[in-house]
């Protein structure tokens, strides 16, 4: 049984970092590139959807990694999935209180209806994503050396 669940731990953290990693490296550069701010709907979109799925996806990855780190206290590898939990317990902690006050207010954004300084605003949020992707990938990263001692 904890092999099982260090296994679908390190599927569903994989899955969210490389949603993640895509959002940060391809598809936000991709929209920004857009004429006549032509991305600006689909971030918008994007929050909505998003914003909607990542809350879920987050604490299930935190939830999966505190059983994981309880079931395997003492053992081999145990302060790597430790380590990684707390890691992304910390990328929660961000999101709260650093990208979801922005992502909130971009999925109200439309053509019509936009701030004078909403590419700051995104450019903000990117900035933050990066950093929080990185926190993401070095939790995967334990993760998976943990599964694999």
């Amino acid at each position: 049984m904890q092999e099982v669940l260090a296994v679908v731990t390190v599927v569903v953290v994989g899955v969210m970092v490389g949603v993640e990693f895509a959002v940060a490296v391809f598809v936000n550069p991709i929209l920004d590139r857009l004429p006549n701010d032509g991305g600006l709907g689909a971030r918008s979109d994007g929050a909505r959807v998003l914003g909607r799925v990542m809350p879920f996806w987050y604490i299930s990855s935190v939830v999966l990694g505190a059983v994981w780190s309880a079931l395997t206290w003492g053992a081999a590898g145990a302060s790597f999935v430790a380590a990684g939990t707390v890691l992304l317990v910390v990328s929660v902690v961000m999101s709260i209180l650093l990208l979801v006050p922005i992502n909130s207010r971009v999925a109200t954004w439309s053509h019509e209806g936009v701030p004078a300084d909403w590419k700051q605003q995104v450019g903000r949020w990117d900035r933050f994503h990066y950093v929080r992707v990185c926190v993401i990938v070095l939790a995967f990263a334990l993760f998976a050396v943990a599964l694999v001692r």
